[in-house]
């Protein structure tokens, strides 16, 4: 038992300074922007505001993605209010909303459970680059009527952001300029060495007191809704809702977990340990079902205020943790204080925290552009898709474009080349010969995944046996996966029959275990000569020198010679 716990203690760590701090920063966060997320999809506010208290602290706790904070985003919250329209129920109803948070926790339990993490783990580079990319243009584009005044039109985000830029005249010029003198603050404590990791928070409270103490006429937000004085109590989900609700409770849950995907690559564990994909759900499944018992809306890994805390400075876990204490702490002692923050304030810090995350990837985009055109069209499709559609159109077109790339991928990286034998013994790769030849043993290393659209080009690229008397061809498998595509071994028949009809013979070698009966259970065995099999061992080349002599001891005994095994 002590051990249980001494592991548990290692897992969890201790608190750092940078830690408390980021918590502070990110709860206080937590205020104007769960509430302005409930509120623009139709929910209560305040079921917004407690989407930082629980979900934080539960999900921190359990997380593999260490920094990752578990609350509510726009894309959930927009999600959950058409899931709950479709299923025509009543969003500001706390048992509606506990019934559709539980029901995605344990969807996204169960899926983390049956280690289903790994499908996500199937998604390219490139489209990963593209979707989290797009979601931090939806994070900026989220807050410009906080930061100017002004929503512009479109369906877009990248029109939304054509048609900010051009409606300039339309900003509200006191908010616009507590926004930039947010960002211009933050801009002077990050240059400041003692300050940087504490810029964003600086900027919150410097602004915050400077428009107080101006009387400045900018939204607060208390116009978003009042702040009770109280923690969060017990709400019971409405259990006859359930049922009409798990479909939509899967498309929430697919929509958390991508939006959470994306966190784990763009912000590493600082302690270098690696990411679990199952883990996150599992993490994030005790946090929605925690939450939605104690009026919380869905959540899932957020991007933005997982940004907010690594900017902060924050290192392990309990950044979130303290996140969600110190949000409690402030509803219960300092509400009428927490609503007199500025919205302009959050609109400008957010939109610092959405344009580091795109500069963040600059790298990685450029890599991409300069690795693949096919990854870079999958990757600016991608983008394309999150920033123009609804978000589980673009999960599902990104999901597809990832088994395109891979299927694409897979099929362009078949190779098959030569293998001879010099006098002194040592194998050398050469081009693959375009004929075989009469009373010789040619030897071909196959590496490829077996995938079917590959199998033309293997095919093609196998010599032309037409005439040769003899001949014999040894087919390296080694490479090949331990369980191959049945169009992979029809092309073992065809080429096997083709080439006895013309006096010549396929070995196989380098043949795992599960290839073996595969290639027994389809008679490939028995057509070849179980002789003509040569497993894999563990000596590399052992099986590689026991097919050529096998061949030669073949053409000896087709043409009434003695065999010689050592023949180069």
């Amino acid at each position: 038992m002590s051990a249980v716990l001494a592991r548990a203690r290692a897992k969890i760590g201790k608190p750092t300074a940078a830690d408390v701090t980021a918590g502070m920063a990110t709860g206080l966060f937590s205020i104007p922007e769960g509430m302005a997320y409930a509120s623009i999809a139709g929910f209560s506010p305040v079921a917004g505001l407690y989407a930082g208290v629980m979900p934080p602290i539960l999900g921190s706790l359990t997380a593999s993605t260490v920094l990752m904070v578990t609350t509510l985003t726009s894309a959930i919250a927009l999600t959950g209010q058409s899931v709950l329209s479709d299923a025509g129920l009543d969003a500001h109803s706390t048992g509606n909303v506990a019934a559709l948070a539980i029901m995605v926790g344990l969807i996204m339990l169960l899926m983390g459970l049956l280690r289903l993490g790994v499908v996500l783990s199937f998604v390219s580079n490139a489209v990963m680059i593209g979707f989290s990319t797009g979601i931090a243009l939806q994070i900026i584009t989220g807050v410009f009527k906080d930061a100017t005044d002004y929503k512009p039109g479109g369906h877009n985000k990248l029109v939304q952001v054509w048609n900010w830029l051009a409606g300039i005249s339309h900003w509200q010029s006191t908010t616009t300029w507590v926004a930039i003198a947010t960002v211009a603050v933050w801009a002077i404590a990050r240059a400041i060495p003692k300050l940087e990791s504490l810029a964003l928070l600086v900027a919150m409270v410097v602004v915050s007191v400077a428009v107080a103490a101006l009387s400045l006429d900018v939204e607060l937000v208390r116009g978003i809704a009042e702040i009770p004085a109280a923690l969060p109590g017990l709400s019971l989900p409405n259990w006859d809702a359930m049922p009409h609700l798990l479909p939509g409770a899967l498309s929430v849950a697919m929509v958390a977990l991508a939006q959470a995907a994306g966190v784990a690559p763009s912000m590493p564990n600082p302690d270098g340990s690696r990411s679990n994909m199952n883990g996150d759900f599992i993490s994030q499944g005790v946090a929605n079902i925690g939450g939605g018992l104690f009026q919380a809306l869905p959540s899932g890994g957020s991007l933005s205020r997982t940004g907010v805390a690594a900017s902060v400075g924050a290192r392990t876990r309990w950044a979130g943790v303290i996140s969600g204490i110190f949000l409690a702490v402030v509803v219960l002692t300092c509400a009428k204080l927490a609503e007199r923050i500025p919205v302009p304030v959050i609109g400008g810090l957010i939109l610092v925290v959405g344009g580091e995350l795109i500069w963040g990837k600059r790298a990685d985009i450029v890599m991409v552009w300069r690795t693949s055109k096919l990854s870079t069209a999958a990757m600016l499709a991608t983008f394309a898709a999150t920033t123009q559609l609804p978000l589980q159109q673009a999960i599902v077109i990104g999901a597809i474009l990832s088994l395109l790339l891979y299927c694409v991928q897979a099929t362009r990286g078949t190779e098959l080349t030569a293998l001879q034998r010099g006098a002194d013994g040592v194998w050398s790769t050469a081009p693959v010969p375009a004929t075989l030849t009469s009373g010789e043993v040619t030897v071909l290393n196959y590496d490829g995944s077996s995938f079917f659209a590959e199998l033309p080009r293997l095919e093609a690229g196998l010599p032309d046996f037409t005439g040769a008397r003899n001949a014999v061809l040894v087919l390296v498998l080694r490479a090949a996966p331990d369980i191959p595509s049945s169009a992979m071994l029809k092309l073992f028949r065809r080429y096997a029959n083709q080439l006895h009809a013309e006096g010549g013979q396929l070995i196989l070698t380098g043949v795992r275990p599960a290839l073996a009966q595969a290639l027994q259970r389809t008679g490939i065995t028995d057509l070849l000569g179980a002789d003509d099999i040569i497993p894999a061992t563990t000596v590399l080349l052992g099986p590689l020198d026991q097919a050529v002599a096998r061949g030669h001891a073949w053409i000896a005994a087709h043409e009434g010679e003695t065999p010689t095994p050592d023949k180069p």
